[in-house]
């Protein structure tokens, strides 16, 4: 017995420094949770949501239209972006039509959802999205990146509600079979660190650091556990989205523009000797997007990288008008015949 008390005494010290680490632990943890509580509170009071949000059965979606006029644009993010990757187009596009952009469910200001996330469940929050709207269909669909996925399903779920469409450098069903295999390591990695934004985005580690974007608008969208959380999600599921897209087919002889980034444009996520096989594999699954119509058009934003709707918006407004115009005209035919 005395030495059972000798060893317990040995451990007493032990016990009070793990304690104390515990302690400090926590209580970082605490002071961290409450940072980005506060920090979050911040941004939406000085950027509030735009639109409003609409329930698509018990939980609710953002969105935001502008303008007046049909047929109205639908504008469709890419994978883990929300509303303001569409804020160079929406008001210029405002000018001749309605135009909604909004967030998927779990990004930006819209609640999270009970439902798995791939483009199928995607297209049918959306077409809930828009019947709680009241806005009228036949819609023009517009999908950048992943987004292209989400509107080949709604005009494949919906047809008579897709008058016409654009794909901005939309994903591709094979992208991920016949890009360069580094390419999907590099995925691979994005993957990972964002699961990592997931795990510490609570206590606030990615904004102390700096990680959230710069841009106070987007910041307040954005950085949060549930748009971080809903990302991760999105990004897990691609290769079932790719699936679903690719049983869709074609889109017949609805007008349709495909929009893709420059090949010569600085890529500065890629490594030099990716550079050269990933663009071309990337063209020429362009060059195939732009075959699902009967009525296409394929354009090159010449000095843009992926995100054509910011660095070339122009080119993203002008394929707009083109294609709005179109449906315009044919429903004038079919008014007069």
């Amino acid at each position: 017995m005395p030495h059972a008390d000798a060893s317990s005494t040995q451990h007493r010290p032990f016990r009070r420094f793990a304690a104390g680490i515990v302690m400090i632990v926590v209580a970082i943890a605490a002071c961290g949770a409450i940072y980005e509580s506060v920090c979050e509170s911040r941004d939406r009071l000085v950027y509030p949501m735009p639109g409003r949000l609409v329930d698509v059965g018990g939980y609710k979606m953002h969105i935001d239209c502008m303008g007046e006029g049909a047929p109205a644009v639908i504008l469709d993010s890419g994978l883990g972006d929300n509303y303001t990757s569409w804020r160079k187009v929406q008001p210029p596009i405002a000018q001749f039509t309605q135009v909604c952009s909004y967030d998927r469910a779990g990004l930006g200001y819209s609640d999270s959802s009970p439902r798995r996330r791939n483009s199928k469940i995607f297209a049918e929050e959306l077409h809930a999205l828009l019947r709680g709207t009241g806005i009228p269909a036949p819609y023009v669909l517009v999908g950048h990146s992943m987004g292209g996925f989400d509107v080949r399903l709604y005009a494949s779920l919906y047809s008579g509600e897709v008058a016409g469409m654009i794909l901005v450098d939309s994903s591709h069903p094979e992208q991920q079979k016949r890009l360069p295999a580094a390419v999907n390591d590099i995925d691979a990695g994005w993957v990972r660190e964002q699961e990592l934004f997931e795990f510490t985005m609570p206590f606030g580690l990615p904004r102390l650091l700096a990680f959230c974007s710069g841009d106070a608008e987007v910041r307040a969208a954005e950085c949060n556990f549930r748009n971080v959380h809903e990302s991760v999600a999105e990004l897990k599921s691609i290769s079932e989205s790719a699936v679903q897209t690719a049983a869709t087919g074609t889109v017949g002889n609805r007008p349709l523009a495909v929009l893709s980034q420059d090949p010569d444009a600085p890529q500065y996520d890629l490594p030099e000797d990716l550079l050269k096989p990933t663009n071309d594999a990337w063209q020429q699954m362009q060059n195939e997007l732009a075959q699902l119509s009967t009525r296409s058009m394929h354009i090159t934003a010449k000095n843009s990288g992926h995100y054509v709707q910011l660095d070339r918006s122009d080119v993203v407004v002008d394929a707009i008008r083109k294609i709005v115009d179109q449906v315009r005209t044919a429903r004038e035919s079919e008014i007069r015949h």
